[in-house]
């Protein structure tokens, strides 16, 4: 086997995140993408005398298991990787990754809870981030997720079924509209361009809709034209935030360097629970909501009985301090985005929750001076894990319980091999598929101190 061989790998086993294993001249090949079952195509890269990794090109055989795929743009889309399974199944596969890897650090799960999620496969994404771009070299102008891997293409995903008939309406709309103006798209490597990003938000509960179109100031162009057509358009739930933002920063990125009002407001209302959150344009916010009352429930349930003090450490917009702030006296969260721990104490008051309070800082700065002493500290970091500075202090605070929210096993193992070393032991663990048809899998474990 040699470097960029096209190779047929036949998977018998997988690990996470959703990437298959098989043997091809007595060598180990993950190919990410690809399921137990299946035979596939794959070009050969990091060869070694041992091993190999693949890069997913085609499905030569299907699985017994298969299922054909509902979206007409799966498989060149490099959003979803697992349509053809059915939901039970990537739910077993995910459920069988994290313990794969519990077993490979010598961890114990503890009590097993099991795998759950809400059962919509399907249009659960209350936000969206697509991209304006084209699928071939000077090709037609596209606006959607980049072909799959390719990230300097793109697919036009108007028919993505992992969003609304609402979502998929602003959508055609809007690349039929800039088509017909002939604007260039941003490209990142001459810097040159106009139309960037276009991000789409949706209160579930509430209803709200917010468009957010992201373009340079290259071009000047009026968007009036544009704005109206989108309020005429027949949708079932109400669009009160039209937004442009303003981006000339060289990065391949949303970054923000003025935010205009087109209609309504720079925000939209969604519920969780009994509690309502404000969510401001760039803000971090679950984007399955019906998956985050699911989550956020199994986080609930493990608190047993009133604590007197929790730190929710990486809260991001403090949902989960919220969420469980009827079971303490006093809540700290700590995050290190200025917007989102704005945002968190302004929801916070929305509620009336007094007692609830977040600050803006890096954890593992923020941590040595906060004051108190919890007896549950929430942990629900960043797909990099806690910093290991930041578990040194969780460690010393002596909490008697902790309860760790992974949106990466492969991190949170690591975290976990230090806890169990420094005083805690796993109680409990709990599996939540909180994205069907993609491998990002969140796990929650209770520890307590031995």
């Amino acid at each position: 086997m040699k470097r960029n061989e096209v190779i047929e790998v036949k998977i018998t086993d997988h690990s996470f995140p959703g990437t298959g294993i098989g043997l091809v001249e007595g060598k180990k090949v993950q190919v990410k993408g690809a399921y137990p079952g299946e035979t596939v195509l794959a070009r050969a890269h990091q060869v070694r005398s041992d091993r190999a990794k693949g890069r997913f090109m085609e499905v030569v055989s299907p699985a017994e298991y298969a299922v054909k795929p509902p979206c007409i743009h799966f498989g060149r889309c490099g959003g979803c990787a697992s349509q053809q399974v059915p939901l039970a199944l990537q739910r077993t596969f995910k459920e069988e990754e994290v313990k794969k890897l519990f077993t490979q650090h010598d961890l114990l799960l503890g009590e097993y809870l099991g795998i759950t999620g809400h059962e919509d496969a399907y249009e659960y994404r209350n936000k969206m981030e697509y991209t304006f771009g084209d699928e071939v070299k000077d090709g037609e102008l596209n606006l959607g997720m980049h072909l799959k891997g390719m990230k300097n293409s793109v697919v036009n995903t108007v028919e993505c079924l992992l969003v609304t008939e609402d979502f998929r309406k602003i959508h055609e709309y809007t690349i039929n509209y800039f088509r017909g103006k002939n604007l260039p798209y941003y490209r990142v490597m001459r810097q040159t361009g106009y139309l960037r990003n276009f991000i789409l938000r949706r209160g579930v509960h509430t209803g709200e809709l917010m468009v957010n179109l992201v373009t340079t100031t290259q071009v000047s162009f009026d968007l009036t034209e544009y704005k109206e057509g989108l309020l005429q358009l027949p949708l079932v739930e109400k669009l009160v935030s039209i937004l442009h933002t303003e981006n000339d920063n060289l990065a391949d990125a949303v970054n923000v360097d003025k935010l205009n009002i087109l209609h309504g407001r720079d925000f939209i209302y969604e519920k969780l629970f009994d509690l309502t959150f404000k969510i401001s344009p760039f803000s971090f916010f679950q984007t399955n909501t019906k998956g985050a009352e699911v989550l956020y429930g199994e986080v609930k349930s493990l608190i047993g009985g009133e604590k007197k003090e929790i730190f929710d450490l990486y809260c991001g917009t403090g949902t989960i301090g919220q969420i469980v702030s009827d079971k303490a006296k006093k809540v700290t969260g700590v995050e290190i985005i200025e917007e989102a721990v704005a945002a968190a104490n302004e929801n916070a008051a929305i509620n009336g929750l007094s007692h609830v309070a977040f600050i803006a800082g890096d954890v593992k700065d923020v941590i040595a001076n906060l004051k108190g002493a919890p007896d549950l500290i929430i942990l629900d970091p960043p797909r990099s894990g806690v910093h290991p500075k930041a578990l040194e202090y969780v460690k010393d605070f002596d909490a008697k319980e902790i309860i760790y929210v992974s949106c990466n096993p492969k991190t949170l193992v690591i975290d976990l091999d230090y806890l169990t070393a420094h005083g805690y032991e796993i109680q409990k663990t709990k599996i939540v598929d909180l994205f069907p048809n993609t491998p990002h899998v969140e796990t929650v474990v209770l520890l307590e101190r031995k």
